[in-house]
């Protein structure tokens, strides 16, 4: 930081320039990089990309159309509808017509990098369904401060960046070391003919287990800040682990008789997503009182102990039988009646409250907001933010009356 003060000190001490992006950057339309075709395989070697969360969307055998980024010829995406951007630096191809690659304009500047972490800055949400770069997003101003200044900044953001890119892959790491352990401790023999071995654990189909029930509708019209709990379907996937005891939602205390609730103990599944793996996806409720459920959701009642069954819900092999009974259509359905005939292992409590014990701890660690690793990356990620709003504000420079 020292190093930079005296940088600013001696090439710009009265201030910076601000440029508009779309004089410091070129952009290009990805039609002759799109994929032809979305069957992806994780054994081909060209991955396909966009600019949103998911990132890398799988990988194509396509030889054709590659956009040619590499480490020294690297390229900012940019989503031109959501103005969500990525940094890359190797080849790739492009689903979306709407991604727009960006790179410096000629004699502009030599840091595309600095162009990236001065974008993050920019504080702009679009509010309607369309294209933001010619219209809107070039024209927003970052400072432009001499080379020797940009190479400095992106020196101290780059170490930030690397650090959590480590932590990220450890995170990464531990979560497929828990997802082998999990299945590794879910799993049990149905095979054997040893008689005293199946006494321990016995195979039972859900439906034997317990009921389903399922819940009633509540709309966005329906939150109100206090409330009936309530647990939305699409939360499931984004909001919640493989248990709870706490809701991000509240519905208005006047719908409360034509709701229906899961009870604490009760396993609250999905009945509807985009992907076989997210339909039927499971979380155990442990509150003290009951939750209003939405009627994409089922209550599994049971006696089991709730995490267990729940842990098992996301096991491998769990996923793979349920696949059976989801109905593929634009918005995969799960078919109850067919998954309420899966067999789920039970074995004496005293082992489901041991198996769960053991897989609470890697939970903590890989999946935990306040403890573990997931803990220490949010912690190094505000601490990043800091320095780049800190090092990226400038003063601008006024021209002289």
């Amino acid at each position: 930081m020292i190093r930079i003060d005296k940088l600013i000190a001696q090439h710009c001490p009265n201030g910076v320039e601000f440029k508009r992006l779309d004089e410091l950057l070129d952009y290009e339309q990805p039609g002759r990089y799109l994929v032809d075709s979305t069957v992806y395989d994780d054994s081909y070697t060209t991955p396909v990309l966009t600019a949103g969360q998911t990132f890398i969307l799988g990988y194509t055998n396509e030889t054709n159309g590659i956009y040619p980024a590499s480490p020294e010829n690297t390229v900012i995406i940019f989503d031109d509808f959501t103005t969500a951007f990525k940094w890359v630096s190797f080849p790739f191809k492009a689903k979306s017509s709407a991604m727009k690659m960006l790179t410096p304009k000629s004699n502009a500047w030599e840091s595309l990098r600095y162009a990236y972490y001065a974008m993050q800055t920019i504080n702009y949400a679009p509010q309607e369904h369309a294209r933001q770069w010619i219209g809107t997003y070039s024209k927003f101003r970052i400072p432009a401060p001499p080379l020797e200044v940009q190479r400095e900044i992106v020196k101290v953001l780059d170490t930030f960046t690397e650090l959590e890119a480590e932590l990220e892959a450890e995170l990464e790491a531990r979560r497929r070391q828990y997802k082998y352990y999990r299945d590794v401790l879910l799993t049990f023999d149905d095979r054997t003919n040893n008689a005293s071995e199946q006494a321990v654990v016995r195979w039972m189909m859900l439906n034997e287990i317990g009921k389903f029930i399922r819940g009633r509708r509540f709309t966005k019209a329906d939150y109100v800040e206090s409330g009936i709990n309530a647990i939305h379907y699409g939360e499931i996937y984004t909001q919640y682990g493989v248990w709870t005891d706490k809701v991000v939602s509240q519905v208005r205390s006047d719908i409360e008789s034509g709701l229906r609730y899961a009870q604490p103990g009760d396993v609250v599944i999905t009945d509807v997503g985009e992907t076989v793996e997210d339909v039927g996806k499971a979380v155990a409720w442990m509150g003290d009182d009951k939750v209003a459920i939405h009627d994409h959701c089922y209550a599994f009642r049971h006696d089991m102990n709730p995490k267990f069954v729940s842990y098992y819900m996301q096991t491998t092999s769990f996923i793979a039988e349920k696949a059976k009974y989801v109905a593929r259509t634009k918005v995969k359905t799960l078919l109850v009646d067919g998954f309420s005939k899966i067999r789920i292992p039970v074995p004496p409590r005293e082992e489901q409250d041991r198996i769960v014990a053991i897989l609470d701890k890697f939970d903590i660690l890989t999946n935990s907001i306040s403890e573990g690793l997931p803990r220490e990356i949010e912690l190094r990620r505000k601490q990043y933010e800091h320095y780049r709003d800190k090092l990226l504000n400038f003063v601008e420079l006024r021209e002289a009356a």
